[in-house]
């Protein structure tokens, strides 16, 4: 049961109390865990005395488990219950034991205020591509090419060959090239060249990576010319990507372009309300909340560029002597305030629209995005935490209120497509979950901060 006990601004304070039946539940929850998942030598599995046990994970473990779990469910419980939305919170629990109740306190911020403009007046416009024959021609040519092989031929070189060449010196190595896609100086240098020639190929100053590159010459030798062989639209081309015929494989390919082409068209429209919402939308937001969600995305940056084996001090110092810092850390300021005022927006009009997510449906989109990460439901709500598990249900609130507008505009097919999309949005928010907790409710970090 949840308890307002103040809330003074965007201050607000409640507490929380889970009756002794759930804390015992919980308890003999943890303890069949751990005596079927404990090995104890001596004792046959799930027969070691709890005594036992205890000593294998050690003292206090089993108050720990049950204590996280208990907030992990009763946190976003209690603030979905006294209909806050909470941008960060501390959480401070009180003792734990077994036949008593369990209380906590948690004190936070909610959201600032946001009033929207007459949504329901915005003309959403964008339309499906068409796909017409000849992008269903394009695309078949694209299938060609992608699928074109290559014979050996005795001529000097044309403009769509595949020329493998040898290039001289110490790191010299063997390698093909596509002519139709090399750059202007390599394919000058190599047209009209015969297999066994020597050529000179003149590189221009050019940058790559953290390094400036003068102009040089590389010298290669021409080891053979490959002349591409297209194969033609007909039943054995259409055989040789697993279609019966060539025109089951035309009706395939439009079909799955004119799936893509919804989508698109889907997620234009989308975009073009979510701007509109935003454009039209009133809100004093607080520094503080730019401060954090700039933070958790400059901390993804910093993971990103770690995974990649590079520090974030080396990429910092990089920019400073590129005299670039101020312009990087200004782009992310800004990409913070629009994630800020896109997701401040959409969870105004889920409020509008009274919208719910049932202990169902976010059980169900819970269970898929373990899936999709290859772990347990378990598991999903320890990583994520209490805050992180009452951020992820607010993110299910902001996707499925934009359905419901976009469908009442007329704008999109999403009456049949809702459940679908919502289980597109918990896999698309699976990929949040190691933002900081208390940043997840607006948090949508990327690996670049210029441009959305």
């Amino acid at each position: 049961m949840a308890e307002l006990i103040s809330r003074e601004g965007n201050k607000v304070e409640f507490k929380v109390s889970v009756p002794a039946a759930e804390v015992n539940r919980m308890y003999d929850q943890v303890w069949a865990g751990l005596a079927r998942d404990v090995r104890v030598p001596g004792f046959r599995p799930g027969k070691a005395p709890r005594k036992v046990i205890e000593g294998r994970v050690g003292k206090g473990y089993v108050e720990q488990e049950v204590r996280d779990r208990l907030l992990q469910t009763h946190y976003p419980q209690g603030a979905r219950d006294l209909k806050l939305n909470l941008v960060d919170a501390t959480i401070d629990p009180q003792n734990l034991a077994s036949g008593q109740s369990f209380d906590f306190t948690v004190r936070g911020e909610t959201y600032p205020e946001v009033k929207l403009g007459d949504w329901r007046g915005v003309g959403v416009t964008a339309a499906a591509p068409e796909i017409t024959d000849e992008v269903l021609g394009r695309t078949l040519s694209d299938l060609q090419e992608r699928n074109a092989t290559f014979e050996s031929v005795e001529r000097p070189i044309e403009a769509s060959d595949q020329v493998t060449i040898q290039e001289q010196g110490e790191d010299g190595g063997t390698y093909p090239i596509y002519l139709d896609v090399a750059e202007e100086h390599v394919r000058a240098a190599l047209l009209g060249k015969q297999k066994g020639d020597t050529v000179e190929i003149t590189v221009p100053a050019h940058q790559h990576g953290d390094h400036e590159h003068p102009e040089h010459t590389v010298t290669v030798t021409v080891q053979d010319v490959k002349t591409k062989q297209l194969q033609e639209l007909n039943d054995e081309f259409a055989k040789s990507l697993n279609f019966d015929s060539i025109e089951r494989l035309r009706t395939d390919l439009k079909g799955e372009l004119e799936r893509r082409a919804q989508q698109e068209g889907d997620n234009a429209r989308r975009e073009e309300f979510v701007t509109a919402l935003v454009d039209g939308m009133t809100v004093d937001i607080p520094q503080a909340l730019l401060d954090r969600r700039r933070e958790a995305m400059l901390e993804e940056i910093k993971d990103d560029l770690g995974r990649q084996g590079v520090q974030w001090g080396e990429y910092e110092a990089f920019m400073k002597e590129q005299g670039k810092l101020d312009e990087f850390m200004a782009d992310l300021a800004k990409n913070a305030e629009t994630r800020v005022r896109r997701d401040l927006a959409l969870e105004q009009l889920a409020e509008d629209l009274n919208v719910q997510v049932s202990d169902l449906e976010f059980n169900q989109t819970m269970s898929a995005l373990a899936q999709a990460n290859n772990l347990t439901p378990e598991q999903l709500s320890s990583q994520l935490g209490p805050n992180g598990l009452n951020s992820y249900y607010i993110s299910l609130m902001r996707e499925k209120g934009l359905q419901q507008a976009i469908a009442s505009l007329g704008g999109e097919q999403a009456t049949e497509k809702s459940a679908d999309k919502t289980d597109e949005q918990a896999e698309q928010n699976g990929n949040e979950s190691e933002a900081p907790a208390e940043e997840q409710s607006t948090a949508h970090p990327e690996n670049q901060p210029a441009g959305e």
